[in-house]
């Protein structure tokens, strides 16, 4: 089923025929929502994320809290930065990050929602690796 739908579509539920399109309409709107959740589509970001939304914290915290190497912890820390999902705070030797809007927390949660709901077709499907 897709979701790019038009307001005079009639396959479209009722409720979604009056409410404002799912995706961006300006030019490259729509491959930046798909970098919005690529950016959000590693498991190792997904926890440091998690682990960032209520605390700032070091890449020494953070390293001990999802068990990967410090340059990896790095790296991935430097991706959720670039892409805005964190603030870095250096003081002296030491950096800190924290999660920069509460709203990626929500969005995790309804995320893990419906990969619950659709766990059976998830694990079921084969497009769609951990590699990937």
């Amino acid at each position: 089923m897709s979701y790019i739908r038009h307001e005079d579509d009639d396959e479209m539920p009722p409720a979604r025929k009056t409410a404002a399109p799912l995706l961006p309409t300006e030019p490259n709107g729509v491959e930046m929502v798909a970098k919005f959740f690529r950016a959000l589509g590693d498991p190792a970001r997904l926890r440091l994320l998690d682990f960032l939304l209520n605390e700032e914290r070091t890449v020494t915290d953070c390293v001990t809290r999802v068990g990967l190497s410090q340059g990896r912890v790095s790296t991935h820390l430097g991706c959720l930065a670039d892409c805005g999902y964190v603030q870095v705070r250096r003081e002296g030797r030491f950096a800190y990050y924290r999660a920069t809007d509460p709203r990626v927390g929500e969005l995790v949660l309804l995320a893990r929602s419906l990969a619950a709901d659709n766990s059976a077709a998830l694990a079921a499907c084969v497009r769609i690796t951990s590699n990937d």
